[in-house]
C-alpha cells in the first residue's frame, strides 16, 4: 500500500515526519520571552515618558470609545488622553487661575 501524503488517518506512517510550523529559534521558554518582552515595553515607555493607569468603565462606554476612536484613526489609548487633556484644559480655564 502506498503512503498518500493527505492520509492522516494511519497516524502510524507519519510518526517520524517533522510537522510544518514555526521553528523553536529562541533557547528561552515563551513564559521567559514573554516577561523579557513585557519589561522592555515597560523601559521603553518610560523613555517616552509614558505611565501607566488603570481603570475599569463599563462595556457601553468602551464601546463608544472604540468607535470614536476608529472613526479618528486613532488608538483608544490616545483618544482618552486627548479627551483627558481637552477637559484639564477646560477645568483650569474655567478656574480662574489658567494655565
Amino acid at each position: 500500500m502506498a503512503k498518500e501524503q493527505t492520509d492522516r488517518t494511519t497516524l502510524d506512517l507519519f510518526i517520524d515526519e517533522r510537522r510544518p510550523g514555526r521553528p523553536k529559534t529562541n533557547p528561552l521558554s515563551r513564559d521567559e520571552q514573554l516577561r523579557i518582552n513585557k519589561r522592555n515595553q515597560l523601559r521603553r515607555d518610560k523613555v517616552r515618558g509614558l505611565r501607566r493607569v488603570e481603570l475599569k468603565i463599563n462595556a457601553e462606554a468602551v464601546d463608544a470609545l472604540n468607535e470614536l476612536a476608529y472613526r479618528q484613526n486613532l488608538s483608544r489609548s490616545e483618544l482618552i488622553e486627548l479627551i483627558l487633556l481637552a477637559e484639564l484644559e477646560r477645568q483650569q480655564g474655567t478656574d480662574g487661575h489658567g494655565t
